[in-house]
C-alpha cells in the first residue's frame, strides 16, 4: 500500500522529530510523522534529564541554547496551541558550573560575554554561601569511586561560574507532547508502532520510506530525527560515506535520591560537576536527580541494538553517582537500592550534533543530539526548516554554510557548525558538556 501526498516525513517523534514536524508545518508543508514507539516523546526523550544550560565548548553551542532558552521562558507562545491542556513547564533556577581544568572558567566566560549570557563569577566563600551544604574541595581528576585516591583530601578550593537564567523542564516528555500537538493542529499527522524498514531513493534524490507494517509513504524530503537508531536509518538511506562525524548509541543511567537539608526546603541551582564527574538538579517530591559528565574513568557502555538496552538501572552505576554526588554534599545518603532509570544516547564523536543536508538529496539527519540537545530542541525545529527551505531552494549548504539570525537575542549561529563533515576539534569537550 502506497499513500502519498506529505511534503515531509519525519522519522522520530520525540523532542527533536516534534519539534521539526511543527517547523515544517509552519512553513506549509504537508508532514508525516513517524516512529515505532506508542506516543511522542516516549523513546530516548523521556530519559532526559532537560537541564536547560548555556555552558559549550563552541559559540555556536552557546548561542543556541542562550536563543532556545527564549523560547522554552515563552513556552505558550511558542506553541501557539488552542484550549486548555497540560504543558510542560521551565523552572528557571539557575546552574552552578564548578570550575575544572578541563573546562577553563575564562574561555567560557568569554562565549557568555559574546552571546550575551549574564552570569556571575563565584569565589568559594560565595559558593558556600548560596549553596548550602556543599563541599568546595577541589578533587580533580575523577576518579573511580573504589579506587582509594578518591577519598584522598581536596587539593585545594573551587569557585564556580553562575548563570541565574539557568534550570530544567519538568517533564520533557510532555515538552515533546506540546509540540505534536501543536504541530497536528496544523495538519502533521502522526503515526506510531511503526518502524522504518526501507528509504526510497531515485538515483541521488530521496523519493519516501516504507513501513514496518507495508505502507509506503513517498515523499521528497525526509528528515532523519530517529535518535539512538538514527545510525541505522542512514543505513537503510546508504548515506554517511561523505561524514567525518560518527554517532552511535550509548546506554546511559540517571538516577534519583532524596534531596539533603540545603535542597528540601525549594529547588536549588543546577550544579555541573565536572571535578568529580557528576551533575545534580532538583526533581518533583523532595528528590534529587543525579547523572556523571562522562569522566575518562568510567568505561563507557556503547551498544549495537538500542532495542536491547536494559532500561533498568544498575547498583554499580547508582552506587558511582551517589557516592561522587555524596562528595560534593555529604548530607547526601546513599540508598542500598537502586532508583533512576536508563536511556539510550545517541552520541556523536564529538558530542555536538549533526543538523544537515546529506549526499542524499531531499534526505537530513537531526541526529547525535542525545545528552546535550534536549533543551535545544525548540530551536533546532527551526533550524532544519531552515536549512530544508534553503537548500530545497537550490542553496550550497556545503560550500556556502547557512547562518541562522537568532530572533529573541540577536545572535546569529552558523549552521555549518553541526555539518556532517566538520573535522573534530583538538579542544572538543567530547562529553556530554559538548
Amino acid at each position: 500500500m502506497t499513500t502519498g501526498g506529505p511534503d515531509a516525513v519525519v522519522v522520530g517523534a520525540g523532542v527533536i522529530g516534534a519539534a521539526v514536524a511543527l517547523e515544517l508545518a509552519r512553513t506549509g508543508r504537508q508532514v508525516v510523522v513517524v516512529d515505532k514507539a506508542g506516543a511522542a516523546g516516549h523513546g530516548s526523550t523521556s530519559a532526559s534529564s532537560a537541564i536547560v544550560r548555556f555552558n559549550y565548548s563552541t559559540f555556536d553551542g552557546v548561542a543556541t541554547a542562550w536563543e532556545a532558552q527564549h523560547l522554552w521562558t515563552s513556552w505558550c507562545d511558542h506553541l501557539r496551541l488552542t484550549g486548555r491542556r497540560p504543558l510542560a513547564a521551565f523552572h528557571r533556577t539557575g546552574a552552578v558550573l564548578l570550575d575544572c581544568p578541563a573546562v577553563a572558567s575564562s574561555e567560557v566566560a568569554a562565549l557568555f560575554d559574546r552571546a550575551g549570557v549574564p552570569y556571575e563569577r563565584w569565589d568559594p566563600p560565595t559558593l558556600r554561601g548560596r549553596v548550602p551544604g556543599i563541599d568546595t574541595g577541589r578533587y580533580w581528576p575523577p576518579k573511580p569511586v573504589d579506587d582509594d585516591a578518591f577519598f584522598d583530601g581536596p587539593a585545594g578550593e573551587l569557585g564556580a561560574l553562575f548563570t541565574p537564567d539557568a534550570g530544567f523542564v519538568d517533564d520533557p516528555q510532555l515538552a515533546a507532547q506540546n509540540l505534536a500537538d501543536a504541530a497536528g493542529e496544523l495538519g502533521a499527522h502522526f503515526l506510531f508502532h511503526r518502524g522504518v524498514v526501507a528509504v526510497d531513493r531515485d538515483g541521488d534524490r530521496v523519493t519516501g520510506i516504507r513501513l514496518s507494517d507495508g505502507t509506503r509513504i513517498a515523499a521528497p524530503v525526509v528528515v532523519n530525527a530517529a535518535g539512538p537508531w538514527s545510525g541505522g536509518l542512514n543505513r537503510l538511506a546508504g548515506v554517511g560515506g561523505d561524514f567525518s562525524i560518527g554517532v552511535r548509541p550509548l546506554r546511559e543511567e540517571v538516577h534519583q535520591v532524596a534531596a539533603p537539608g540545603g535542597h528540601a526546603g525549594g529547588p536549588g541551582p543546577v550544579i555541573a560537576d565536572l571535578d568529580l564527574g557528576t551533575y545534580l538538579r532538583a526533581a518533583p517530591g523532595g528528590r534529587l536527580l543525579v547523572g556523571g559528565t562522562q569522566p575518562s574513568c568510567d568505561p563507557a557502555e556503547w551498544i549495537d541494538d538500542p532495542d536491547e538496552a536494559d532500561p533498568r538501572p544498575t547498583t554499580h552505576r547508582f552506587r558511582t553517582q551517589m557516592i561522587r554526588a555524596a562528595r560534593r554534599f555529604p548530607a547526601i545518603g546513599v540508598p542500598n537500592r537502586p532508583l533512576g532509570i536508563a536511556g539510550v544516547y545517541d552520541v556523536a564523536d564529538d558530542w555536538t550534533p549533526i543538523y544537515d543536508r546529506t549526499a542524499l538529496d531531499g534526505y537530513y539527519v537531526a541526529m547525535g543530539t542525545s545528552g546535550n540537545q534536549f533543551k535545544n530542541a525548540p530551536l533546532v525545529g527551526r533550524f532544519l526548516a531552515t536549512l530544508i527551505d534553503l537548500v530545497e531552494a537550490g542553496h550550497d549548504h556545503d560550500g556556502d554554510p547557512v547562518r541562522y539570525r537568532c530572533e529573541h537575542t540577536g545572535n546569529v549561529v552558523d549552521l555549518g557548525s553541526f555539518s556532517r563533515r566538520r573535522p573534530v576539534r583538538a579542544d572538543s569537550a567530547r562529553t556530554v558538556m559538548g
